[in-house]
C-alpha cells in the first residue's frame, strides 16, 4: 500500500484544538494540513465565511457546528464559542476551529487561543491564506508591485463595537503606506474614504472592491477614493468585501487572470497612458 501523503504531517490528537484558516473562499487554497486536520476531526466548528465545499472535507461523521459571527446579524458571543471549544476538547473530542483566511489575521485565533491555554486544553494552529493576499490575487491586484510599493497596511474597518476603530491613526496612515488594503471596511467607506482624503490622498486614487473573494460569487468593483462611496451604493454589492486603496489596483486591467479565462483582452501594461512603464 502507498504511504498517505499526509503520514509525515502531525495528527489531530484526542482531546486537544486544531485552530485552522480555510483560506479565502476557493477550497483548492486550503493547506494540506488543514486538509488533513478536517479528514480527522470529529467536530468541526466553522465561520460564516468557510466555503461549503470546505466542509465537504471533513470526515463522514464528523459534527458541524456553525459559530459565524456576521456584522449586524445574531451570532454567538465570542467567549461563549471559546468556551465550546474547551467544552468539546475535554470530551475528548478531536476539535477542529475552522475559520475563514488566516485565524491571525482580525480573525478572533488570538482570544481563542489564549482562551485554550487558560483551560490548558492542548492546539495547534494552523495558518490559512488571508483574504487581504489570496483575495486580491483572485482579482488580479498584486499588493505589492516592486516599481509601485515597497510597503502594504492591513487594517479592520470598524471594531468590536462595530464603529470605525479610534485608535487608528489616518493621518500616518494615509501619507505613509502607498497601498492600504481593508478588512470589513465596506459599511464605513464614506467614513474612511473621508479620512484618507483628509490626510492627503488623492481623490483619484485608485480603489477597490472584492466582493466574495475566492468564490464563485466573486465580483470586484474598480472606482476611485472620491468615488468610492456612491459607486458601492450604487453597485448593489454588499459585504464580505476586501477594499484596497493603491496604484496597484490599475494592474488588473493586466493581471485579471479569471478575467482573462471568462475572454477578457489583458493589456500588456496599464500604466503605458501616463507615460510610466512598469517592466
Amino acid at each position: 500500500m502507498m504511504n498517505s501523503p499526509f503520514s509525515h504531517l502531525p495528527a489531530l490528537e484526542p482531546g486537544s484544538v486544531w485552530l485552522v484558516g480555510a483560506g479565502p473562499g476557493d477550497p483548492g487554497l486550503l493547506t494540506l494540513l488543514a486538509a488533513k486536520g478536517l479528514a480527522e476531526a470529529d467536530v468541526v466548528v466553522h465561520d460564516a465565511l468557510v466555503d461549503e465545499d470546505c466542509l465537504k472535507l471533513a470526515q463522514p461523521g464528523a459534527e458541524l457546528e456553525y459559530a459565524g459571527k456576521r456584522g449586524g446579524k445574531p451570532s454567538a458571543k465570542q467567549r461563549d464559542i471559546s468556551l465550546r471549544l474547551v467544552e468539546l476538547a475535554r470530551t475528548g473530542k478531536r476539535v477542529l476551529r475552522l475559520k475563514g483566511g488566516d485565524p491571525f489575521v482580525f480573525g478572533r485565533g488570538g482570544e481563542e487561543a489564549l482562551t485554550l491555554v487558560e483551560h490548558n486544553i492542548p492546539f495547534r494552529i494552523v495558518p490559512g491564506i488571508t483574504a487581504g493576499i489570496g483575495g486580491l490575487a483572485y482579482a488580479g491586484i498584486p499588493i505589492t508591485h516592486r516599481e509601485i510599493n515597497h510597503a502594504v497596511t492591513f487594517l479592520t474597518g470598524h471594531d468590536s463595537s462595530g464603529i470605525v476603530p479610534d485608535a487608528i491613526n489616518w493621518e500616518a496612515i494615509g501619507t505613509g503606506s502607498p497601498v492600504i488594503v481593508m478588512y470589513m471596511a465596506m459599511k464605513h467607506i464614506a467614513q474612511i474614504s473621508a479620512n484618507l482624503m483628509a490626510s492627503g490622498r488623492p481623490a483619484s486614487e485608485p480603489v477597490a472592491f472584492v466582493c466574495n473573494a475566492a468564490t464563485g460569487a466573486q465580483q470586484v468593483l474598480e472606482t476611485t477614493l472620491g468615488e468610492a462611496t456612491d459607486a458601492a451604493a450604487a453597485s448593489g454589492l454588499e459585504p464580505p468585501a476586501i477594499v484596497v486603496v493603491g496604484e496597484v489596483v490599475r494592474l488588473r486591467a493586466s493581471l485579471d487572470w479569471l478575467g482573462a479565462l471568462a475572454g477578457r483582452r489583458l493589456q500588456p501594461n496599464p500604466f503605458r497612458r501616463s507615460g510610466k512603464v512598469l517592466i
